[in-house]
């Protein structure tokens, strides 16, 4: 039998209903195993074990009174330190922040706490989110579960961690280039970048999205439930719906897959992860899916303007901070964000314009198909205290070819276990699907999972 931190939130709620499992032991086993692990993983912030026990005594409550406030009442989870929650500081990972509490809950926040979550603390980020690492002037760097030397990936580098080592089985990232899947990918998770809209977010901005971090399609699936709910501070997201979210039984004969496995840009792919991935569209094929390669659609020029316009951005906040606070960035963030110092107007538009660009050339080359499989990222997990794979400020982004395609389109897009490499570490598969086709994405993902050989247990 699985210890309590490794139960699903699916099967927690199934037990809860069924009055053979309290909120509360549940709770006290995952404070247990956060205290043996959170020494050596460093993936919480605000870790608030009183207010977790006090969330958990309420659920208890409620569940014995058979009126549940939600889906995932009484289930332990984390939300990324960048997801505000009211009367906590919002540090986005940077010494250089100065810390006063939030005025209230950003949407992902409100919508756990009105469904009954029990909030065990933040999890940790790199400088305003702009590393595959959990690399951080203001947090201790997170470690990967898998291997301690190595990064969680990044920006949701706490929730990564936590997810693998089983501080509960839900926990909430966000994503603009990324930062789901990519951590998801090296920590063996399942990581949904939910269609742009899908999930409220405050502030909203271009591409940016929150979505689940679990270790199963099901739990994404559930956490999808509540997060999704309508949030009026974002006035970029999509029109209410009533999405389905836990129908997850889907067809795989007759789906049209797109293999793809060269992003155009970036980093060589190594070869044990084309051979991951090419194995998992075998799986799909066996089962009856047919799979058709996807040519390279990506440009160095539009990598490269996306790099230019977000070093503009990264500026533009910078450098309105007072000197003594902008000198605590991290350096590497701080040698990157000065590249945008003197950027004209009109090169600053053409590195904007490549956003269009970008979600153009991604929409034309995967329509065709319900499914386009790829990896998550083309490397592994690199050490811990690097800031990116590439450890280079002038080349921050050659990891993200595969995954920052779809935050411009605004296509869903999940990571899925679909393996390991020589050197034991995971390999995430990307799934992505049409605009809006969330559910068709976490279906597939869903056939994948049954279908794949049983991973590896968790570290």
């Amino acid at each position: 039998m699985p210890e309590l931190p490794d139960l699903t939130a699916v099967e927690l709620v199934a037990r809860y209903r069924a009055g053979t499992l309290s909120p509360v032991e549940v709770t006290e086993a995952v404070l247990a195993r956060i205290e043996a692990r959170e020494p050596e993983l460093h993936a919480l912030y605000a870790y608030d074990p009183s207010g977790a026990r006090e969330d958990a005594k309420a659920s208890e409550g409620r569940w014995h009174a058979g009126e549940p406030l939600g889906p995932i009442d009484g289930v332990p989870l984390t939300l990324k330190e960048n997801i505000a929650t009211r009367g906590t500081p919002v540090p986005l990972g940077t010494a250089a922040t100065a810390l006063e509490p939030a005025p209230e809950d950003a949407p992902a926040g409100a919508r756990v706490r009105e469904s009954g979550g029990v909030l065990l603390g933040k999890t940790t980020m790199p400088d305003y989110g702009m590393l595959t690492s959990g690399l951080s002037s203001f947090h201790t760097a997170s470690r990967n579960p898998w291997d301690t030397t190595r990064t969680p990936g990044g920006s949701s580098a706490g929730a990564g961690s936590a997810a693998a080592a089983g501080y509960g089985p839900l926990h909430v990232g966000t994503d603009i280039g990324g930062s789901i899947r990519l951590p998801a990918g090296w920590c063996g998770l399942v990581g949904l970048k939910p269609s742009f809209g899908r999930v409220p977010v405050d502030p909203p901005f271009l591409g940016r999205v929150a979505g689940p971090m679990t270790r199963t399609v099901a739990d994404t699936a559930l956490l999808m439930s509540v997060l999704s709910g309508v949030d009026g501070r974002d006035h970029l997201s999509l029109p209410p719906s009533s999405l389905a979210w836990t129908s997850l039984p889907g067809e795989v004969k007759g789906l049209r897959i797109g293999l793809h496995l060269d992003p155009g840009v970036g980093l060589p792919v190594l070869p044990e992860t084309i051979a991951a991935v090419t194995e998992a569209a075998r799986v799909f094929e066996a089962a009856g899916a047919v799979v058709e390669p996807v040519s390279p659609f990506l440009r160095r020029e539009m990598l490269d303007g996306l790099d230019t316009f977000w070093r503009v951005r990264a500026w533009s906040d910078m450098s309105a901070l007072p000197e003594e606070r902008r000198a605590k960035v991290l350096p590497y963030i701080a040698d990157w964000a000065a590249g945008g110092a003197d950027v004209s107007g009109v090169d600053a538009y053409r590195g904007f314009a490549q956003i269009d660009a970008i979600a153009v050339a991604t929409l034309r080359a995967t329509e065709p198909f319900d499914v386009v499989l790829s990896p998550t990222c083309p490397v592994s997990a690199p050490p811990a205290e690097w800031p990116s794979p590439t450890n280079d400020p002038r080349r921050p982004f050659e990891h993200i070819a595969f995954t920052v395609p779809y935050n411009m389109s605004g296509q869903p897009a999940v990571s899925i276990n679909c393996g390991y490499a020589s050197d034991d570490q995971p390999i995430g598969l990307q799934l992505s699907g049409r605009r809006f086709a969330d559910l068709d994405v976490l279906r597939a993902a869903a056939a994948y999972e049954s279908l794949r050989p049983t991973p590896r247990p968790w570290p």
